[in-house]
């Protein structure tokens, strides 16, 4: 959720750490800091309340030419977000910066008070840094590495960090366990970030530090280690990650970017995975064999946020794939802490779009010790997820910058009924089965290009008018329903109107009490057999007096306050294109009311603690 950097070469230190946490705002975050030092072992820490800008002001009072330090942005678990609260912390010669929650710092925190040490914050991240603070000063030889791994032996809870003495200024440590870190290397100097998008224009090559390891950054090179210190093979890989991918392109807000990058980026998902010519689907990476394939009777998707509602929306289109497989769709937070039963030949497919989400990873553990295969439908390259999985498929969308998620929600949908669509065939589906969802998916990016097109200044247009209400509804029905439920968390997220969304069934069990000039609601209304059921919820909303936006593809006469008429030649992939259009709306709902539009408040890109 946080974010951390890192740097030793021969370079400035404070404008490398600062450039990296600005490449790391989107993450999401209340305070920022930085510390570097000199060869002469003087430490300068500086940190600041609020964004990056308020510490650039500080750094440009204080101006140093140090080449060595770490850095971090922070989202308040443990204390207020305040300078006292914010990384790096210090205790003695020891500096920390700190991704994740130590479970046990309580007792930790007990036991270094009976040694005497006081502490300044609220933090969990202080005490672990007293921790080391208290094996590095008692040893005869200052050991860094062996310091942080004997504070790391007793500390519970997942981590990501960054250390540094000032009295050892030629090297840095790093650990992590649970929340990501990836090293870049280059000649004569060290790069550290907790996101890859930090380094891109530094260097390409990087290493992906694993749970439970442990590195030595030097100027001449890394070395690795397990938490006891034994020494660990290290693998450098190449970044495929450039400039122009995290950067706006002329665009606002990168939420907006990333809406009109949907047609490339899925193109980039479905290329070489759609085969019109013999009409068949193809997915390389699952590791399963056709006969495992045909063998598959349930399907367990597991995700959060909008991930999840990914999941419900491919969950109908694998069920309607073939009859002869079954589909659950589960919130990691939730499934992680249930006693619950798979059937026979389960295939799990495990979504985020980090490949970090700390509950889908939990669930990910826990279903491999139950001996279900896992597939993970993944967007970042050398994620912890990505790489725990039996197999998968990456969404490839290319960085996703803004903390609301838009490109990746269309892609795994894609990416999942890909999965359904090599199942069905292995289980013998004939071209015909299958060949309208391969023509739709083949079609589908130049759809929401035209759609963009025809909509965006509509859609702005409706965000003027509906910009003042702070309440609002969305129903669907059928695959509508889980794009209502996404269209609400889209809102919510970057307008912070409170947005909920139903299956439109649901309407009169319920929900029809809220309806007053309160709201506003949100139907979305499918030209197919349940469109008559669409139309009564809104004639009952009508009724008490509601404030409806209808979107439809239907072209018969409606009645509601804005209706929104798309017209598409696709029939069964339909709710992507409704999917893009909210996107668009609570976009400009967001500008309207004056908001922060690419990184909302309370709110982090990657969920990495519970």
């Amino acid at each position: 959720m946080c974010g951390i950097v890192g740097y030793i070469g021969d370079r400035n230190a404070q404008e490398i750490l600062t450039g990296g946490l600005r490449r790391l705002e989107y993450r999401g975050y209340d305070s920022a800091g930085i510390v570097t030092t000199n060869d002469a072992g003087k430490a300068t820490r500086l940190r600041a309340k609020g964004k990056v800008a308020e510490l650039d002001e500080k750094v440009l009072a204080h101006k140093k030419t140090d080449h060595v330090g770490i850095g971090h942005t922070r989202w308040a678990t443990h204390g207020v977000p305040s300078e006292r609260n914010a990384h790096p912390h210090r205790v003695g010669a020891i500096y920390l910066v700190h991704n994740g929650i130590i479970e046990n710092y309580r007792d930790i925190k007990e036991l270094l008070t009976t040694k005497g040490y006081a502490f300044n914050s609220d933090t969990d991240t202080e005490v672990l840094t007293a921790l080391v603070d208290l094996f590095y000063k008692t040893q005869s030889t200052k050991n860094l590495l062996a310091a942080v791994s004997e504070a790391l032996q007793m500390a519970v809870g997942a981590y990501g960090i960054a250390v540094l003495a000032a009295d050892s200024p030629e090297e840095l440590v790093v650990a992590r366990k649970g929340s990501p870190l990836v090293i870049g290397v280059s000649e004569g100097e060290v790069y550290v970030a907790s996101d890859p998008s930090a380094l891109v224009g530094h260097t390409d090559q990087v290493i992906y530090l694993k749970d439970g390891e442990i590195a030595t950054c030097r100027r001449e090179g890394v070395e690795l280690y397990d938490i006891a210190t034994n020494v660990v093979e290290k693998v450098v890989e190449k970044l495929e990650l450039d400039l122009q991918a995290i950067q706006k392109k002329g665009f606002d807000h990168f939420l907006l970017k990333e809406i009109y990058e949907q047609p490339d980026t899925l193109r980039s998902t479905l290329s070489g995975r759609v085969q019109l010519e013999g009409m068949y689907a193809k997915l390389g990476g699952l590791n399963m064999s056709d006969k495992e394939l045909s063998e598959v009777e349930h399907v367990l998707v597991v995700g959060c946020g909008t991930a999840y509602y990914a999941g419900q929306l491919a969950s109908y289109y694998i069920e309607q794939c073939s009859d002869k497989v079954t589909v659950q769709v589960a919130i990691a937070s939730e499934l992680r802490y249930r006693s619950f039963n798979l059937p026979k030949n389960t295939v799990a497919l495990v979504v985020s779009q980090s490949g970090e989400t700390a509950d889908t990873h939990a669930c990910l553990r826990e279903l491999q010790k139950r001996g279900i295969r896992c597939l993970g439908i993944v967007n970042a390259v050398g994620s912890t997820i990505a790489r725990e999985v039996d197999g998968g498929v990456y969404v490839h969308v290319g960085a996703e910058i803004s903390v609301a998620s838009t490109k990746a929600f269309t892609s795994q949908v894609a990416a999942m009924l890909l999965f359904g669509l090599v199942v069905a065939q292995a289980k013998g589906a004939g071209k015909q089965e299958i060949g309208a969802y391969l023509q739709e998916l083949d079609a589908l990016p130049d759809e929401i290009t035209r759609i963009i097109e025809e909509h965006a200044e509509e859609m702005k247009q409706l965000a003027k008018t509906y910009a003042s209400y702070e309440h609002a509804l969305f129903m669907g029905r059928d695959t509508m329903f889980p794009v209502a439920l996404e269209g609400a968390l889209k809102l919510k997220e970057i307008s912070y109107i409170q947005a909920e969304g139903y299956a439109a069934g649901e309407l009169k069990h319920g929900p029809i009490a809220l309806v007053d000039d309160r709201f506003f609601e949100v139907a979305l209304v499918a030209d197919n057999l349940l469109y008559e059921k669409s139309m009564s919820n809104l004639i009952e909303i009508n009724a008490r007096g509601g404030h409806t936006i209808v979107l439809t593809d239907s072209d018969k006469p409606i009645d509601a306050e804005a209706v929104v008429r798309i017209s598409t030649k696709l029939k069964l992939l339909s709710p992507l294109l409704f999917n893009v259009l909210l996107q668009l709306f609570a976009y400009h709902m967001a500008v309207e009311r004056g908001n922060d539009v690419d990184q909302p408040r309370n709110l982090a890109k990657s969920v990495t603690v519970e």
